[in-house]
C-alpha cells in the first residue's frame, strides 16, 4: 500500500510561535502574492463580542509575500487531531486555501506545493468579524468637515493616518480570554525577527502597528 502524503499547514500569525499540534518538520517560508494585515476581528481570543481585537489575516496583492512557518504532519492520526485542533481554534477564519510554500534557498520554485492555510475573508455573511478598512470616502464623510476642500492624495494620506491611529488604539484597549491584543501584537513582532531567513523578515504593517501600539502605552502609563 502506497504511503499517505503529508499534510503541511502554514502560519503566518499565532502559529508561528504556538502551532498548538504534533508536526514532524518545521520549515520556514514564503506564499507569494499575499500579504498580512491586521483586518480580522477576534471576540473569541484577543478580544470579547463588545470589543473585538485584531488578529492578522491574508489579502490577496499580487507581487505581495508573506512570510510564515509551514509545518509537516505525516501520521494519519496525527492529521486528524491537528485538523480537529484546527477547525476550533480557527473558527473565526471561514476560508481554507491551499498555496505553493519557497524558502530562502528554494525562491522560484515552491519547496512544498499545496500547503494548506486559513484566512478570513470580506464576506461579511460568512465572516461576521471582518474589520478591514472602509472606503476612504465613507470613512471621511463621518470623520471629516463637509466643506473640506482635499485631493484624493491628500485625502488617502490623512485617512491613512486616521485608520492607523484606529487600530493601534483599539489593539491597545482589547483583551480577550487568551490574554491582551497588543501582546498577540508583540510577539507576532518578537516571532519573526526570529525567523531563520539570510535576508531577515520585514513586515512593516506588523512592525508600524508594533511600535504605534508601543508608544500609546508609554503615554498612556505616563499620564
Amino acid at each position: 500500500m502506497a504511503a499517505m502524503s503529508p499534510m503541511w499547514v502554514f502560519g503566518y500569525g499565532s502559529l508561528i510561535w504556538n502551532p498548538g499540534f504534533a508536526h514532524d518538520a518545521r520549515v520556514v517560508g514564503f506564499v507569494r502574492d499575499y500579504r498580512r494585515v491586521f483586518y480580522q476581528g477576534s471576540t473569541d481570543h484577543r478580544g470579547t463580542p463588545q470589543f473585538p481585537g485584531r488578529t492578522v489575516t491574508l489579502e490577496h496583492q499580487p507581487g505581495a509575500t508573506c512570510w510564515g512557518v509551514a509545518y509537516r504532519i505525516s501520521s494519519e492520526e496525527d492529521k486528524q487531531i491537528a485538523l480537529e485542533y484546527l477547525e476550533v481554534r480557527e473558527k473565526q477564519y471561514d476560508e481554507k486555501i491551499y498555496v505553493d510554500l519557497y524558502t530562502d534557498s528554494s525562491p522560484k520554485i515552491p519547496a512544498v506545493e499545496n500547503v494548506m492555510v486559513y484566512l478570513a475573508t470580506t464576506n461579511k455573511e460568512r465572516n461576521p468579524n471582518y474589520l478591514g478598512p472602509a472606503p476612504l470616502e465613507e470613512i471621511a464623510r463621518y470623520l471629516l468637515p463637509p466643506n473640506l476642500s482635499l485631493t484624493r492624495l491628500q485625502l488617502k494620506l490623512l485617512l491613512s493616518s486616521i485608520i492607523t491611529c484606529a487600530m493601534f488604539r483599539q489593539i491597545y484597549l482589547a483583551e480577550g480570554p487568551t490574554g491582551p491584543n497588543r501582546e498577540y501584537v508583540f510577539k507576532l513582532e518578537d516571532a519573526l525577527n526570529k525567523l531563520d531567513v539570510l535576508a531577515g523578515v520585514v513586515d512593516p504593517h506588523v512592525q508600524d502597528l508594533a511600535n504605534a501600539v508601543r508608544e500609546y502605552s508609554d503615554t498612556e502609563l505616563s499620564k
